[in-house]
């Protein structure tokens, strides 16, 4: 008898007891107990968190029939159960730090009813370190603290810069208990999406290990491509792996690329290619900071950063590279380094992510789905027939179709990056096989289009920003078409205005592939 696909279920309790499938991360549970005691992970929504939270919750209470047939049965100190404070802030929306302050009394409050204690503490600061307090001396056993989605009433707030701040200050006061509270506790686990700076929300408390980017802990959620074969064989029948790999796979923390458990679970279910995790949250704010940047979409593909920027996130200094990534829109895909730092490469992770953050980039413009829909058909109809004269057309009313107030507060209409980025999410939007900046040995095409065994080059120009020239002449130029002689090529060229916020000029020439 299979297993059962445990959607929806983060309890590891209940994964055990009822059958469900379950992928034994802990080897890797145990090394953490043995060779640290406070540790942060930062991961993207719906990876594995809280079934790791839970998980680490039973063991540490000593719950070893649980863990029968896993690793931790015969590598774990089952004699010595711990007293666990377990605080989960990825429960609705906080909206204010009264909210937030209400919320965390109500945890702790029952937590300690559970241990027949009722509280006096009035503030959660006061309150969790009367829990810890009263937890060792009752058990005489150290007590475990485990924070699940430490972060979300912040990114909550995101919006409200002025709130944010204040719930962070309220946090920064909670998690102040890990560090003044040592010699009662026996081990410690924040985690959540973001990754904040430890002078913003962790003052003092030095001894955190971060394993976000920590090779030994990469595959620590999420699933390996072996663990996906041999976990849910019995439902790998005449699944195609390499689309599934392409769609869903690609998630790199410095270790063997994994893939997103929701994603996993709910494609084994139906059968059907769908991007169901990015459905689950639609990343709006994303959207709104890239506007407000200038942030150019195609750009995604190919972003350098260094470690420190990718670490630092608070709500005063909010890089669109470091919360793309912390929220999984962007992976590392390699990295380099340079004295004192590390360099990584950064790109968009898979084909569900790529899809799906340029549809609902294009939603935002268009502010129609219907309209976006109809575009969307065109171009694949235009691409199907081979006609770029039709494509001249599509793109002419694409962007006669944004509305005017979208320009509001920003310069994007006088940037070449913000067509490129229109341009490219719609070719991205159908799944189609492109290239940004593909490099050549004569420099970069802006965008390169395949589709049954054609090639289409575009190049982009600003009328009014670049020196006098045509966009195909450079095409030409550079001799781009050379990187693909052994297919039929077409050079495209277009231009566009940033007076009227659209195409100036739009030029095609269709190269024939030399025999042999």
């Amino acid at each position: 008898m299979r297993c059962k696909l445990p959607i929806g279920i983060q309890t590891f309790s209940l994964i055990r007891e009822e059958g469900h499938c379950y992928v034994d991360k802990t080897p890797l549970v145990a090394r953490m107990a043995a060779e640290g005691k406070y540790y942060f992970l930062s991961r993207p929504r719906r990876f594995g968190k809280s079934l790791l939270v839970s998980t680490l919750a039973e063991a540490f209470a000593g719950h070893r029939a649980l863990f029968e047939g896993l690793y931790l049965a015969n590598h774990w100190d089952w004699e010595r159960r711990s007293p666990v404070i377990r605080i989960d802030l990825g429960q609705g929306v906080v909206r204010s730090r009264e909210d937030l302050e209400r919320r965390l009394m109500r945890n702790l409050g029952l937590l300690a009813e559970t241990h027949d204690h009722t509280l006096s503490a009035r503030t959660p600061d006061e309150a969790l370190e009367e829990l810890v307090l009263f937890m060792h001396h009752t058990t005489g056993e150290r007590v475990v603290v485990l924070v699940d989605e430490y972060d979300k009433p912040i990114l909550d707030n995101l919006h409200d810069p002025a709130q944010a701040r204040l719930i962070r200050d309220a946090l920064r006061s909670l998690y102040s208990v890990i560090k003044i509270q040592d010699a009662h506790l026996r081990f410690g686990f924040l985690t959540g999406v973001s990754k904040f700076s430890k002078v913003s929300l962790f003052s003092g408390l030095n001894n955190l290990i971060d394993i976000t980017l920590d090779p030994r802990y990469a595959t620590l959620c999420g699933y390996t491509q072996q663990e996906l074969q041999s976990v849910f064989a019995d439902y790998l029948e005449d699944v195609d792996l390499e689309q599934v790999r392409h769609w869903y796979n690609g998630y790199n923390f410095l270790g063997e690329r994994v893939y997103n458990p929701f994603d996993v679970l709910l494609y084994l279910d139906s059968r059907l290619l769908r991007p169901y995790w990015f459905e689950s949250g639609t990343p709006t704010f994303l959207v709104e900071l890239m506007r407000r940047r200038g942030f150019d979409a195609a750009a995604l593909e190919e972003i350098e950063v260094t470690d420190r920027l990718l670490g630092s996130f608070d709500v005063d200094a909010i890089e669109p590279e470091t919360l793309l990534f912390q929220t999984g829109y962007l992976t590392i895909q390699g990295e380099r380094g340079m004295p004192g730092a590390a360099i990584y490469q950064l790109g968009l992770p898979n084909q569900e992510v790529r899809q799906s953050l340029s549809d609902h980039f294009l939603a935002e413009l268009s502010r129609s789905g219907q309209r976006q829909d109809r575009n969307k058909l065109g171009l694949y109809d235009a691409l199907e027939a081979d006609d770029p004269a039709a494509l001249e057309r599509l793109f002419h009313a694409f962007f006669a179709a944004i509305p005017h107030d979208w320009y509001r507060n920003n310069q994007l209409a006088g940037y070449e990056g913000y067509y490129a980025s229109v341009v490219y999410c719609y070719f991205a939007a159908l799944g189609i096989d492109l290239i940004a900046e593909d490099a050549t040995n004569h420099g970069r095409i802006d965008l390169t289009v395949r589709h049954r065994g054609r090639v289409w080059l575009i190049e982009f120009k600003v009328n009014e920003m670049t020196q006098p020239g045509r966009a195909l002449d450079q095409l030409k130029a550079r001799g781009y078409a050379a990187k693909y002689a052994g297919s039929p090529v077409t050079l495209i060229g277009i231009e566009f205005s940033r007076e009227s916020r659209n195409l100036s000029r739009f030029e095609w020439e269709r190269l024939t592939p030399a025999p042999g």
